[in-house]
């Protein structure tokens, strides 16, 4: 008899010691850009063009669904700092730590459930807050500014 084996995803619990906020922070920019673009997707002119609906329908249906899977990959991202970088000694360092990761990650949930850019922009915000708090850790602030930088220059 075979067995059948069970697919599972992780970062790599080894640990690897490769991690990295920006991934969270491209992945909220996403959200913020499918907001804005969701926002000023022009409505179709005539509603009872069966081809011009579809066309609307489908540009609007594919940026919801990038903006969903980009506020889940953040919040996988988050979860991959939280739970396998940051260790007791930084929370004792930082004891807001704890507050700041589950404010952000609700704030990623509230971005799926919404098309708010306000939202979007703030979940950004508090990433930043968490990769300035992970670069202080990793004995590396500088790279914060690098890290700005590139991060504010995606669109």
């Amino acid at each position: 008899m075979k067995k059948k084996i069970k697919e599972v995803k992780a970062h790599c619990d080894i640990p690897c010691g490769i991690y990295e906020p920006v991934i969270a922070k491209i992945a909220a920019k996403t959200v913020l850009r499918m907001i804005l673009q969701l926002e000023s997707f022009p409505l179709p002119k005539d509603w009872s063009n069966k081809d011009e609906v579809l066309v609307y329908l489908n540009e609007i249906t594919r940026r919801i669904k990038v903006k969903e899977e980009h506020a889940e990959i953040c919040k996988n991202e988050l979860r991959i700092l939280w739970g396998d970088f940051f260790k007791k000694e930084h929370l004792e360092k930082y004891p807001h730590l704890h507050n700041l990761f589950w404010e952000t990650i609700k704030l990623a949930s509230k971005a799926k459930q919404s098309i708010d850019p306000t939202t979007a922009e703030e979940l950004c915000k508090k990433i930043d807050e968490i990769a300035k708090i992970f670069y202080e850790v990793k004995g590396d602030p500088e790279r914060f500014q690098s890290y700005i930088s590139i991060t504010e220059k995606l669109f």
